[in-house]
C-alpha cells in the first residue's frame, strides 16, 4: 500500500510555470507506475501524464505534450510534474496516482489503485 500527498499548486498567470510534487509513504515505491490526472469543475477526471517504475518511459496527454514533464526519484519516493507555458484551460485540481498492477505506463484512470487528495492549480491573469 502507498499513501500519496501532492503539493505545489497555486495561482499562476498564463505562460507561467508550476512544479507539482507528490510524496509517497509506504514500501516499495519503485514498484509503482505513477500518474498525474486532473479534474476541472463540471468535468471528468482526465489523464495528464504517466511514468514507468524505473522512470525510463513516460506518456502525456496531447493537450500537455511539450509543456509538461513528469519525473520521479525512487530514492526520495517522489514524483514531480513540471508544468510550463500554462494556459487557463490547465486550471484544475491535480491528482497523483499509483498502481502496482501493471509493468508499464498506463493512461487509464481505472488502472490506478491509489490516489492523493489533490492540489489546486489556477491559471489566470
Amino acid at each position: 500500500q502507498v499513501q500519496l500527498v501532492e503539493s505545489g499548486g497555486g495561482l499562476v498567470q498564463p505562460g507561467g510555470s508550476l512544479r507539482l510534487s507528490c510524496a509517497a509513504s509506504g514500501r516499495r515505491f519503485s514498484m509503482f507506475v505513477l500518474g498525474w490526472f486532473r479534474q476541472a469543475p463540471g468535468k471528468e477526471r482526465e489523464f495528464v501524464a504517466t511514468i514507468s517504475r524505473s522512470g525510463s518511459n513516460s506518456a502525456y496527454a496531447d493537450s500537455v505534450k511539450g509543456r509538461f514533464t513528469i519525473s520521479r526519484d525512487n530514492a526520495k519516493n517522489t514524483v514531480v510534474l513540471q508544468m510550463n507555458s500554462l494556459k487557463p484551460e490547465d486550471t484544475a485540481v491535480y491528482y497523483c496516482a499509483a498502481t502496482s498492477k501493471l509493468l508499464s505506463v498506463t493512461m487509464s484512470r481505472g488502472d490506478y489503485d491509489y490516489w492523493g487528495q489533490g492540489t489546486q492549480v489556477t491559471v489566470s491573469s
